[in-house]
């Protein structure tokens, strides 16, 4: 690769942007995950921007990008439209450089977002129910007050900024050899696959990135077939951090030269890294934060040599949360739900729970009708919602029920 990317930053830009960007960012671990490991046959580490300040990587682009604004940009304020990561990141920098921010959100937006970005000190605005509305009311503010509106991703000094992650990663690991990294605009990955790889050759060293998207929001495939940057129509998708129709002008030019692979990971799989992440690295990390993983789980990522997962964030509504590891423990087959046919008279619903305990699983919900479709007058129906630890050990719970004479049905 050219030391400068097409009309990305180059390498001087990117150091330039290291030196801005450390004053307000902390260097964010870089963890070995032996799990990990085996699953790819090789060391595998995880870089944990879900611990950086405000939740994710967006504080180095939005500090890069408004550190650049003149003095009568910045009395005149900024603005910016996100239902999240980039909301907080532009608020915690214009109060670190005392700009005045106002932010447009969607109405819907997760509630410690929302008060995560207004406890930065910015003025939020809600706006509409799908990301486009804020963001054309937040061009509109624009144009009407004179504040200088701070794009996600689409920007040389956004780019720069987030690109500093790449350079950090060499620091922390120099004979890192594959980068895996999230994408949804495209900001993240074009920084950190341009700035890693031009580091990279001053140490006569070549680096593979591979990025990865959702498969119900995956712009970049389509557009890298067809050769420019085109619009997709999306299904919803619980990463809706990186859930972006359409790739940004400056970023595909950038992923076009410098990113190796993009491979797509489905919802199943992202809820499984989630849980993953949670169970054996202790990380609490937002499903657009853990696509990097889910690649590796889904056998997306092959042994490459060395290799970094970034989690690019870690806010994530409890509640969220909450649903995700109940879809996460289910597609793992580690959350079996079964509808049971009993017949109506005492003592079956205690046998059916003593043959699970028996059985050493646990039943963590019941549900008691006589109202089943296909019931006979005579029977009831018991739906069970059982933990296991897995495939194997749901099968037995299914095995030892049938034995003892009853018939459950697996209900996905």
């Amino acid at each position: 690769m050219n030391e400068k990317t097409l009309a990305g930053p180059d390498l001087a830009d990117f150091q330039s942007a290291r030196a801005v960007v450390s004053r307000v960012t902390e260097i964010t671990p870089l963890e070995s995950s032996r799990y990990l490991s085996e699953v790819l046959g090789t060391d595998v580490f995880l870089k944990c921007e879900n611990l950086q300040r405000t939740g994710s990587y967006k504080i180095r682009g939005a500090y890069n990008r408004m550190t650049q604004l003149t003095d009568e940009e910045k009395a005149r304020g900024v603005v910016a439209a996100s239902a999240g990561n980039h909301a907080q990141g532009v608020a915690l920098a214009a109060r670190e450089l005392g700009i005045k921010a106002t932010i447009f959100m969607p109405i819907g937006v997760a509630l410690p977002k929302l008060q995560a970005t207004r406890n930065y000190g910015a003025d939020v605005v809600l706006r509409g129910h799908i990301f486009s509305e804020p963001l054309l009311a937040a061009a509109e503010f624009a144009r009407e007050t004179g504040a200088v509106f701070i794009p996600p991703y689409d920007h040389h000094d956004i780019i720069a900024g987030q690109g500093t992650l790449g350079l950090e990663i060499l620091e922390q690991l120099p004979l890192v050899d594959t980068i895996v990294v999230p994408i949804g605009g495209g900001g993240l990955i074009s920084g950190v696959a341009s700035a890693a790889k031009q580091m990279a050759a001053t140490l006569g060293r070549t680096i593979r990135v591979i990025g990865v998207q959702a498969a119900n929001a995956a712009p970049y495939p389509l557009s890298l077939t067809m050769g420019e940057p085109t619009e997709i129509t999306m299904s919803p998708t619980i990463a809706d951090g990186i859930a972006v129709a359409k790739p940004g002008i400056l970023n595909f030019e950038i992923i076009r030269e410098a990113v190796d692979e993009i491979v797509t990971v489905e919802e199943d799989d992202i809820a499984r890294a989630l849980l993953v992440l949670l169970e054996r690295a202790k990380l609490v990390v937002e499903p657009a934060g853990a696509v990097s993983v889910a690649a590796i789980l889904a056998g997306k990522v092959t042994n490459s040599g060395t290799t970094v997962a970034i989690l690019s964030g870690g806010n994530i509504d409890p509640l969220v949360m909450e649903r995700i590891i109940g879809y996460g423990l289910a597609a793992s087959e580690r959350y079996l739900k079964l509808r049971i046919p009993l017949p109506d008279r005492p003592g079956q619903l205690a046998r059916t729970a003593e043959i699970v305990a028996e059985s050493n699983a646990n039943v963590v919900e019941v549900l008691h009708t006589r109202h089943g479709t296909g019931l006979q007058i005579s029977q009831v129906e018991l739906e069970l919602h059982i933990e296991t630890r897995g495939p194997e050990h749901a099968e037995l719970v299914i095995h030892n029920l049938r034995e003892a004479g009853f018939e459950p049905r697996v209900d996905f």
